[in-house]
């Protein structure tokens, strides 16, 4: 059996370790001699010079022979190995051959462990990549999103994981969070992506902000509409360091690449406050508020602003305020001005 060219092609096309697969074809071969010859304790050698497995029987070396399919006579041993003695066991080379069944299932067992060899090598080497970006080229197009091959490894993008205007191509390059990484592939993938998510803006974020990379300017709270809008909450950990500018940039020229990679969603970065009505205040941006009451249990806030400001509160569908809620932890009502003067207590009967 002749298994230079199999071995070498799965050695050097997948990226695989010459002595593990290996390894792998002569157990395959010997399993198969096994399910042939019940009897026989085999044993398979990988021979270098000619490449092929060389199928071999383990035998006692005995004085006088009882059974012939586990004993080999001694004078016949020392042909074998001039240096045994009664006593040793020998490998004796086996000179019968399978069927087409074996041969078959063989392969099964090669193409089986190949595969999970595979899959080790693959969370090896990704493990350490999860929640991080990554970029891909989309490959082609799936009932449930994409399969899309980063380094050469095949993931899958599904379709709850893009973003509003996402127009994904064959061929295409695209920037990705790698939220998953499997042991064992399932649907046939081991590599999971998204694009919508939060965490996708906060990659962006720490990929292209040194400072917040290396923990300068802290994301205290994100918070993404995909398509729509994405809220960040900074603090900066060094007080001559505006948080908000460092990440803008001279001109906006950091986060200008990440608005590009984000197609037409807007990005709102406001700094953290310990003030919850200042934290909700600048949640609502770009909304100019007038003021803000909150409830005795901080839970609610009933914000007071021009009618001219209330499209700009509410964003699109409502989207901006439920951001703006999300991003303050505080449920948000919008009231007019003119309503400001004519309740004592504007929570008594305000139904959220």
């Amino acid at each position: 059996m002749n298994l230079a060219d199999v071995i070498e092609s799965l050695v050097e096309e997948r990226g695989l370790d010459r002595e593990r697969v290996t390894a792998i074809v002569c157990n395959a071969v010997k399993t198969a001699f096994e399910k042939k010859y019940l009897d026989y304790d085999f044993e398979v050698v990988f021979n270098k010079k000619n490449s092929n497995a060389d199928v071999f029987v383990k035998r006692e070396v005995v004085a006088v022979v009882n059974d012939k399919d586990c004993e080999i006579a001694h004078k016949k041993a020392l042909t074998i190995d001039p240096r045994c003695s009664i006593g040793d066991t020998i490998l004796v080379p086996f000179e019968e051959s399978v069927g087409r069944i074996e041969i078959l299932a063989a392969r099964q067992l090669i193409a089986s462990q190949i595969k999970e060899l595979e899959e080790v090598a693959v969370y090896n080497e990704f493990i350490d990549r999860q929640g991080r970006i990554v970029s891909g080229v989309v490959h082609k197009k799936e009932r449930n999103g994409f399969a899309v091959a980063v380094d050469d490894v095949m993931g899958f993008l599904p379709s709850a994981g893009l973003m509003g205007d996402d127009q994904l191509r064959i061929g295409y390059s695209i920037k990705m969070v790698l939220v998953e990484v499997l042991p064992a592939s399932r649907g046939g993938y081991q590599l999971f992506f998204d694009r919508a998510s939060a965490d996708f803006v906060r990659c962006l974020l720490e990929q292209e902000i040194p400072e917040i990379f290396e923990g300068i300017v802290e994301i205290k709270k994100i918070v993404r509409s995909a398509g729509y809008k994405t809220k960040v909450a900074l603090v900066s950990l060094n007080k001559d360091i505006d948080p908000v500018g460092t990440c803008v940039g001279v001109g906006g020229a950091r986060i200008k690449p990440i608005l590009k990679g984000l197609g037409s969603e807007k990005i709102d970065l406001v700094p953290w406050k310990s003030d919850l009505a200042e934290m909700v205040r600048l949640s609502l941006k770009p909304a100019e508020i007038d003021d803000i009451r909150l409830s005795p249990e901080n839970d609610r806030a009933i914000v007071y602003l021009p009618q001219d400001q209330r499209a700009f509160a509410i964003g699109k569908n409502g989207q901006n305020i439920a951001l703006a809620s999300a991003l303050s932890g505080v449920q948000i009502s919008l009231e007019p001005l003119d309503s400001q003067e004519s309740l004592n207590d504007p929570f008594a009967d305000t139904q959220f």
